[in-house]
């Protein structure tokens, strides 16, 4: 995959859109969107532009658009984004859509202009010429099945609202530190993991005062019904309740201030209704996502891979798709997930860095999974731990173990077949692999399977 583009895998709903060898192309054209309208250039093959059109991001304007581009006999257009509306609107108009990397973008920005000077205008031609010059190394941006474009949105959404109820979490606890420390003390788990208990604990009981009003049956009848009593911790739940409204003390040390109680309990209470709410719609969420992920033809080789589970399997499915032609590559794919390094060499300087340039969603996805694999497989377990008494930090060990974890999903994918951890450690023996040497550290014999914990 071309560092000057942002892939190749397809946008997040893309699933049409023409295939077409690059030297076949009689025009090329760059598109500058934004939300209420956009700017096109198209140039010919000698750089001329033929057309420059600024059309209102609507019915109409999109119309204006296709009869426009219609005069055109083969068309390549070049878009600062791989997903959203405009690169969808593309898609259905049959135009093979390159995705650029902004950083990338940038640069051919200023190579039209040192001088700084922008407008939309100048973007789009920008975007054409680079097309028109550089483009036969780019890859365009190619359309998934329904299906997967279906399991990708919501997978991606999921997120987003798993990172707002993190926030809505670390919100409630901020009020409660200010008010009602007993609470944080009674309860360990608030990000909604262990169930919905804490976060109704603060609706039912919404002050220290109220709290040490309802007395211990009610208390009791509470962890009962929500299934937080615990031989373990019904003590000191139960003595963190009966404090909490003193100013002193370790489970106490309430807050003397009536007006701070007062309007805090009330953010603290409305918070936990949304943190409800917003789990109820998570819920709803994730038997959508199972239900998509089960009726998909690669539900089995993703949902062999150890430590994936029921959240990370579908995560990895919708971002790599199901289109094969995409990453046709191992390298491509760890490029595309982030795994890979960036070598920076000039002389006798050598700088070894992070990747950017990727799909954060895949890269932040594997990353969770390389961590959750070494607890089902044994080799990533010795993998890990042998990078981390090499001097690795936990996030850069991690990394390593999803680097070799991407190239062994890129082959699975090929083939369609599922993870077989006897059929890898088989591959690893045969063909020499380092991993073998640890496996006295690791306490397993690659010849002999059977004894291995897998997934």
């Amino acid at each position: 995959m071309s560092d000057s583009s942002t892939g190749g895998a397809g946008g997040a709903g893309g699933t049409g859109g023409a295939c077409v060898p690059f030297e076949q192309f009689t025009h090329f054209g760059g598109l500058d969107w934004a939300q209420s309208e956009h700017q096109l250039v198209v140039v010919d093959p000698a750089g001329k532009i033929v057309l420059s059109l600024r059309f209102a991001n609507d019915a109409p304007g999109w119309t204006l658009f296709r009869r426009e581009v219609a005069a055109f006999g083969r068309l390549a257009v070049a878009i600062e984004t791989n997903c959203g509306p405009a690169v969808e609107r593309l898609l259905e108009a049959g135009l093979t859509v390159y995705p650029m990397n902004p950083k990338a973008a940038t640069r051919y920005r200023d190579r039209k202009a040192p001088s700084g000077a922008k407008d939309d205008a100048l973007d789009a031609w920008s975007f054409a010429d680079a097309l028109r010059t550089d483009g036969h190394g780019w890859r365009a941006l190619l359309g998934q099945d329904p299906l997967t474009a279906e399991l990708r949105l919501p997978c991606r959404d999921e997120v987003k609202l798993i990172e707002q109820r993190t926030a809505l979490v670390h919100q409630l606890k901020s009020a409660l530190y200010e008010y009602y420390p007993a609470a944080l003390d009674a309860f360990d788990d608030w990000t909604g993991g262990g169930g919905e208990g804490p976060w109704r604990f603060v609706v039912a009981f919404p002050t220290p005062e109220e709290l040490v009003k309802a007395g211990k049956r009610k208390w009791e009848k509470f962890l009962h019904a929500h299934k937080l009593y615990r031989p373990q911790t019904a003590d000191r739940r139960l003595a963190s309740f009966a404090g909490a409204a003193s100013f002193a003390g370790a489970a106490g040390f309430a807050s003397p201030n009536p007006a701070v109680t007062r309007a805090k309990s009330l953010l603290a209470v409305t918070t936990a209704k949304q943190l409800s709410l917003l789990q109820s719609q998570l819920d709803e969420y994730r038997r959508r996502i199972v239900k998509l992920f089960g009726d998909h033809p690669d539900h089995d080789c993703f949902g062999s891979l150890p430590g994936a589970g029921a959240k990370l399997a579908p995560r990895l499915l919708s971002e790599l798709g199901s289109n094969r032609e995409v990453f046709r590559s191992a390298e491509a794919l760890q490029n595309y997930a982030g795994t890979s390094p960036v070598t920076k060499q000039s002389g006798r300087s050598r700088v070894v860095a992070v990747r950017r340039a990727c799909n954060k969603t895949l890269r932040a996805t594997i990353h969770l999974w390389a961590d959750l694999s070494r607890k089902s497989c044994v080799w990533a377990e010795a993998y890990y731990q042998n990078k981390r008494a090499a001097g690795m930090a936990h996030a850069a060990a991690l990394r390593c173990l999803g680097h070799r974890w991407a190239k062994i999903l890129w082959k699975m994918w090929q083939t369609g077949t599922p993870y077989d951890e006897a059929l890898h450690l088989k591959n690893q023996a045969e063909h020499g692999s380092w991993v073998i040497k640890l496996g006295a550290r690791a306490r397993f014999n690659p010849l002999t399977p059977t004894t291995l914990n897998t997934a």
